[in-house]
């Protein structure tokens, strides 16, 4: 597979420019939670809930329609850029100022929605909106938890997944997903022909199940028990506990109620990215029953500018697949990679819509395996002894 700024025929000179502007872009990752306050404060200055659907529709409307006209990321790091880039400490600035962030943000809007006389359609809109940027700060858990090396990156991880009550997702993503990614056994991989509802109540458990009993496997190889303070899945659920229960003794039910609707919704963000990621894609088993290794060509992928630099480059998804340590702002586009059609944005609506979701995408997965069904992720096949 060839990087993209290797063939895109930008010049060097302005590749680099381009770079060295990025760096600070990434600071949307931490600005954007802060449309959450911005909502309810606009909401309560000016007395109409309409404002708290701000954030949801910046997220789902406004966001596909620039990166329909910002176009493609042109840039790649080079070769010369890595060891720079790498340790350039601003990166992990940006990813710990996120964390603040996102707690600041959907704690500020659980606050406004239980001291306002807010109509449903308003609650509801400042829901989907905390949701939705709940499913950003899953994506910064993400990032901070692939750092198992960096003991405060990954204590950083589980106080940003705390937000949603998904503490589960740094052993489960990292030790089961990664492992089983594109193939029938994983969970977390979309099938052809599988609607996102029906993947949600596989991928949700599954990723509850999957995560708790690694993490119980690996305290057990310790001599230590499930329920351990050495539980990093305990460790996060306690801070979840700790910050909805704070905010239910200061603000009531009805902000417990609100945090507690913006988890879900958020969880259902992850599932939407997990869905379009792998959706319909294999690895092939070799002759000794392993699948191959997982390459560039196993996962969905998007180039658009605007949603990277929101997403820490997430769409370029075959190289965080196949570098799982490689950090974000060293992420690269490929060429002859699977396509997604949109950002992750518009595709999780497409997603939502089953008919069309497949008749956009059933043909690119077949392209992909050549016209061959027996190459796709289809899940377990009957036992034709039976």
């Amino acid at each position: 597979m060839i990087p993209v700024s290797d063939v895109s025929g930008v010049s060097p000179h302005r590749l680099q420019r381009w770079l060295c502007a990025k760096r600070y872009l990434f600071l949307t990752a931490p600005a954007v939670p802060l449309l959450l306050p911005l909502a309810a404060w606009l909401a309560l200055a000016r007395g109409h809930g309409g404002w708290l659907w701000l954030p949801f529709l910046v997220l789902f409307i406004l966001v596909p329609l620039l990166d329909t006209l910002c176009g493609e990321d042109p840039a790649n790091p080079g070769s010369g850029d890595v060891a720079t880039l790498a340790a350039d400490p601003w990166y992990r600035r940006v990813l710990f100022a996120a964390v603040a962030t996102h707690w600041l943000g959907v704690l500020f809007m659980a606050g406004a929605i239980a001291h306002g006389d807010w109509a449903w359609h308003s609650v509801l809109g400042a829901a989907l909106g905390a949701g939705a940027i709940n499913g950003l700060a899953l994506l910064v858990g993400h990032e901070l938890g692939h750092k198992t090396r960096d003991p405060v990156q990954s204590a950083m991880a589980r106080i940003v997944l705390a937000v949603t009550g998904y503490g589960h997702f740094s052993v489960e993503h990292n030790q089961g997903h990664h492992k089983q990614v594109s193939t029938p056994e994983d969970s977390a991989s979309a099938r052809y022909g599988e609607s996102i509802y029906a993947f949600a109540r596989r991928e949700i458990p599954g990723a509850l199940r999957r995560g708790w009993a690694l993490e119980r496997g690996r305290l057990a190889a310790l001599g230590l028990p499930a329920f351990s303070p050495h539980n990093p899945i305990l460790q996060s659920w306690g801070l979840t506990v700790a910050g909805f229960g704070l905010a239910t003794v200061f603000w009531g039910w009805s902000a417990l109620a609100f945090l507690l609707l913006a988890a879900g919704y958020g969880w259902w963000q992850l599932t939407s990215a997990n869905y379009v990621e792998h959706y319909g894609l294999l690895r092939e088993k070799l002759a000794d029953g392993h699948y191959e290794s997982c390459r560039p060509k196993h996962s969905w992928n998007s180039n658009l500018l605007l949603s990277n630099l929101l997403l820490l480059h997430l769409q370029r998804h075959s190289d965080h697949h196949a570098y799982p340590m490689r950090p974000y702002q060293l992420l690269r586009d490929y060429r002859d990679v699977p396509q997604l059609p949109h950002g992750y944005a518009l595709m999780f609506t497409v997603a939502a819509i089953p008919p069309l979701w497949f008749a956009l995408m059933n043909p690119r997965v077949m392209a992909w395996a050549g016209g061959d069904i027996n190459k796709v992720n289809r899940g377990p096949l009957p036992d034709p002894a039976r």
